[in-house]
């Protein structure tokens, strides 16, 4: 008996039964392509979150500093430093920080005043795009300021208000100075959002009697394939004097969360496809047990057993191939859109969803990956040849005389 011409020529049979069981394979496969791309889009999502936002790949500080954040506390060679990192490929970006007070209109708040290279941190983070009302800060305007969310409605500002800023020097004396808002940022972290306020580094250096050195460095890795761990070390060999750290040591809860989102996500899959492997072992199921008259006649002219078992594996694995090239198609056509258009979570989440104190955006992209888009496919071919083992047994065993009487 010639198995796969058998096969084709069943298959091809009856349409309307192979479209149903091709269509719902396809289905289940497509809808396992989307969610594997939307939790491999959240673990990618999160930790561009955190490189991009804000922390940077790898930080540099004074011993200490991050401990006891004290003004006086410098990295005093901050231009051979960064000479050295850019000779190595690696963007960098000197930040300098103060606290003081900031009020307007008879109210007031704390406020950690942030003094940027404008351009540098261009190069390594993207707050420049992360502007909710306004613009980010102009080398033209050196009065102008950009402030977190939280701080500005706690301020009540919008943009064009003044703000008055009221703290102490590096030299001892009142540092007071009058801005006026340029922008206001959305959600990106805690600290951020409740008391930033960034203004150009020459201002800042001007404003706090700093003319020199930086209490941080903030590094973004050459690619992101680099490995982090690796130009830590290579980093720290660089400047050892100080302290180097890259995100996973200064946000260790979110990168422990993050190392198990492939577990959390692998728990989710099961989940679901338990509930696809429903949909697969009813659509087998109806294909196999509409046919047992078909089988009981096959037997009764000389058909062995295994023939019909090998007959029904092949027309499984043909429909399973069939749905599992519609499920790709379809699949990694909507998984692309959403990883470029995204999906927007705002209406449940509020406008925005934080984890660790660190915001994170409501608009959920998805990332396309070879696992993402085989593994449910092998999946879906598993869990068919696995639904269709009890009725092939079944067809293959039952005696010709209850098969043609099989109800």
């Amino acid at each position: 008996m010639h198995i796969l011409q058998l096969s084709l020529r069943n298959t091809g049979r009856n349409k309307q039964r192979t479209a149903v069981t091709v269509l719902s394979m396809a289905f289940a496969c497509a809808i396992m392509i989307l969610f594997s791309s939307m939790m491999a889009g959240m673990i990618q999502g999160s930790e561009r979150q955190i490189v991009e936002m804000n922390i940077g790949d790898i930080q540099i500080h004074p011993q200490g500093y991050r401990d006891d954040p004290d003004i006086y506390k410098r990295i005093t060679d901050t231009a051979h430093i960064l000479k050295q990192l850019a000779q190595q490929g690696i963007k960098a970006t000197p930040r300098l920080y103060a606290f003081g007070l900031m009020a307007t209109h008879g109210t007031s708040s704390g406020a950690q005043i942030r003094g940027i290279d404008m351009q540098r941190e261009q190069t390594v983070t993207k707050l420049h795009q992360h502007v909710a009302v306004g613009s980010w800060l102009d080398k033209t305007k050196p009065k102008a300021v950009v402030l977190g969310k939280k701080i500005a409605a706690t301020l009540g500002v919008t943009i064009g208000d003044e703000l008055i800023f009221v703290g102490q020097s590096a030299d001892g004396f009142m540092a007071n100075d009058i801005f006026y808002v340029q922008g206001i940022l959305k959600a990106v972290s805690d600290g951020i959002d409740r008391s930033a306020v960034f203004i150009a580094e020459q201002t800042f250096r001007e404003l706090m009697a700093i003319p020199s050195g930086t209490h941080e460095i903030v590094l973004r890795r050459p690619t992101p394939q680099t490995d982090l761990t690796q130009l830590t070390t290579q980093v720290q060999n660089l400047v050892p004097e100080y302290e180097v750290k890259n995100w996973k040591k200064l946000m260790p809860a979110i990168a422990r969360l993050l190392e198990t989102a492939d577990i959390q996500s692998l728990i989710m899959m099961s989940i679901t496809y338990i509930a696809v492997a429903t949909i697969i072992l009813n659509a087998m199921l109806m294909t196999v047990f509409e046919r047992m008259h078909e089988f009981g006649i096959m037997k009764a002219i000389g058909v062995r057993p295994w023939q019909i078992v090998r007959l029904i594996y092949t027309e499984t694995l043909i429909q399973t191939l069939l749905a599992s090239t519609i499920a790709l198609i379809v699949g990694w056509w909507v998984a692309n859109y959403f990883s470029i258009h995204g999906i927007d979570m705002s209406a449940i989440m509020d406008g925005s969803v934080s984890m660790g104190g660190l915001a994170f955006d409501p608009i959920w992209y998805t990332y396309v990956t070879y696992e993402s888009l085989f593994t449910p496919i092998v999946f879906l071919i598993v869990m068919a040849m696995l639904a269709v083992m009890y009725p092939a047994w079944k067809a293959a065993w039952i005696k010709p005389i209850d098969a043609l009487h099989y109800r």
